[in-house]
């Protein structure tokens, strides 16, 4: 086994999307313990939603591997927030579970550049010459110039129902053992994280006639633009948790890992288990919960919003208080995992550490959470250990891009006490880097990086050379003494009804007429945050010496706390403090300009 220029060790969301990018340039191994595993979807059975979509369609705008996975074995396609701008709407694709793994497996074993390897890595060594040597269990050393480490929550992973717990990377799987020490021989300082997931429930023991039915959307939308046959064939549904739900999770609150003192990990603050959110939430009476199937013909449903890691005979009493799951059967519980993370503030924006050159880190390993955030690592991981393995130049993403660019920043500058998870609110400008222009923006730097051909730059080129001519022929036709552009502004207009006036437009496919509709309609808020993201680029050298933060009302009290421990000294010292949000950046910027008045007057 050799001439491999890229290892990539394991084979999660950011391990496929790693090996699929570094093979655009050279020959790959992927070391993983069971081939069977590959691609597996270990939590919800679903890919996108607030905040992830826009990751998902920027993965696939960059020749990435995931979107077209999802659409493929697509069961039900849903857009969230589909009544408000387009900065907030996302996608949603439920997924066929085992059909998205053998997909996955397809695609990958069947890549002519890709060698599957069968093995757990036990260390990492570097071979004098600016390469690695993965050393496996049964002694094999794998060279190659570049290794991504996509291990997941495998590494020291301990699975955790109630407070018995085993060495597992999770539920069935071993973990990886020894991947953790080099790393810190090599000088990282590890944490230990902790995630969970819903029990699956046997769907024949659900009274789904209870259950309150969210159909998919009748037009499926996909991540590629072609949703698979099936993608409108499953409704999903919801539930709520009962009092008699949070009386017996509060009564047997010692039998949880966390609260009993079990569990040392930090858990995700935006998923939290049940326990959490009755305990953190108490004056709530009720819990939401979707109810997803993992197939069409499933057996089982998954309990989205559930998590827990209470045990199991609880687990069975706490289903059954669930609105039409008085009789339910548990065919697989819930359970805790904890593992061990590299701090991210320890690595370059491409993902390679810092004190290992030429090893690079992607997914949950970097102390993150999700499907998506994990694509999107392993994509940058990929590419950027692929162009370093050939002496190519390196090119980073930056967070202006759009949300990978944000999640590489957050990541690098700001780290996290906890798995971070990718959220709108996050971005400072998403009116500007919305999931329908991710092409538009996207596709040009996967271009730049070798990531996409030239076709399909130019394919993209044209589709936005026609928006712009539809938006020509809206702001130069009239009806009515206005221009088609005039009258598609206005709030209670949609593109056809602005047609149904006279106003013509070239032909045009739906996603370029939604390109042309969202552009127009959205021009003067567009423009309005172009220059602010102008302003705040000639703001970040702004000094703030002086300025008494615990004075600043505007503040969150998260910011104003941090602000005044590590006393920045510019704006931009202080947009790089983790907990300081953009909106926080821009009351300490009007705050500068109210002084700036005060002192002239």
């Amino acid at each position: 086994m050799s001439g491999w220029n890229v290892i990539v060790i394991g084979g999660g969301h950011a391990g496929l999307e790693a090996a699929w990018a570094a093979a655009k340039f050279s020959r790959v191994a992927l070391l993983v313990g069971n081939p069977a595993t590959v691609g597996r979807m270990p939590c919800n059975p679903a890919v996108g939603g607030p905040g992830k979509s826009q990751l998902v369609f920027e993965v696939q705008a960059m020749g990435g591997l995931m979107g077209r996975l999802a659409d493929d074995t697509a069961i039900h396609t849903r857009v969230l927030n589909a009544s408000k701008g387009p900065a907030v709407q996302s996608l949603r694709v439920q997924n066929e579970r085992d059909a998205y793994a053998e997909r996955a497996q397809d695609v990958i074993f069947g890549h002519p550049e890709i060698e599957i390897v069968r093995g757990e890595a036990a260390d990492l060594e570097s071979d004098g010459r600016g390469g690695w040597f993965v050393v496996t269990t049964d002694g094999r050393r794998l060279q190659a110039r570049s290794v991504v480490v996509a291990a997941g929550t495998f590494m020291r992973g301990v699975t955790w129902y109630g407070r018995q717990s085993r060495a597992e990377g999770r539920q069935g799987e071993p973990p990886s053992r020894f991947l953790s020490a080099p790393l810190e021989r090599g000088g990282h300082v590890l944490k230990r994280f902790k995630t969970g997931t819903p029990p699956r429930v046997r769907a024949d023991s659900v009274r789904f006639e209870d259950l309150l039915e969210i159909p998919a959307d009748p037009q499926p939308r996909g991540f590629t633009g072609k949703p698979g046959p099936r993608a409108a064939e499953s409704p999903t549904w919801q539930t709520h948790t009962t009092p008699q739900t949070h009386a017996l999770i509060q009564a047997n609150l010692h039998e949880s890992p966390m609260y009993s003192g079990d569990i040392e990990g930090l858990g995700p603050r935006y998923c939290p288990s049940i326990e959490d959110k009755v305990v953190r939430f108490a004056h709530h009476d009720r819990h939401l919960l979707f109810v997803e199937p993992d197939g069409v013909q499933t057996s089982e449903v998954y309990l989205q919003g559930f998590s827990s890691s209470l045990p199991p005979h609880l687990q069975d009493q706490l289903v059954r208080t669930l609105p039409g799951f008085e009789q339910a059967v548990v065919q697989r519980y819930a359970y805790a995992v904890e593992y061990d993370v590299v701090d991210s503030t320890e690595l370059t924006l491409n993902l390679e550490s810092r004190l290992l050159p030429g090893v690079f880190t992607a997914g949950q390993i970097n102390g993150t959470s999700g499907y998506e955030e994990a694509a999107a690592q392993g994509l940058v991981a990929g590419t950027a250990a692929a162009r370093r393995a050939l002496e190519l130049p390196e090119k980073f993403i930056t967070r202006e891009t759009g949300y990978t660019g944000v999640l590489l920043d957050e990541l690098v500058f700001k780290g996290s006490s906890e798995p971070y998870r990718m959220m709108t609110s996050r971005v400072e400008h998403r009116l500007l880097v919305r999931q329908d222009n991710a092409d538009e923006r996207m596709t040009p730097l996967g271009h730049e990086l070798g990531l996409v051909p030239d076709a399909e730059l130019e394919r993209v080129q044209a589709k936005y050379a026609r928006v712009a001519g539809g938006m020509q022929d809206l702001e130069r036709q009239r009806a009515q003494g206005q221009t088609g552009a005039a009258w598609l502004r206005r709030p209670e207009f949609r593109l056809p009804d602005v047609e149904a006036l006279g106003v013509t437009l070239p032909d045009l496919n739906a996603e370029e007429r939604e390109a042309v509709e969202i552009r127009t309609k959205y021009a003067g808020y567009i423009e309005r945050t172009q220059k602010q993201l102008q302003a705040e680029a000639r703001a970040r050298h702004l000094s703030l010496e002086g300025v008494e933060f615990s004075g600043i009302a505007a503040l969150s009290n998260e910011a104003r706390e941090k602000l005044d421990r590590a006393r920045p000294q510019t704006v931009d010292q202080a947009a790089r403090i983790s907990g300081v949000r953009h909106a926080d950046i821009s009351a300490l910027l009007v705050h500068l300009k109210q002084k700036k008045v005060s002192r002239e007057t």
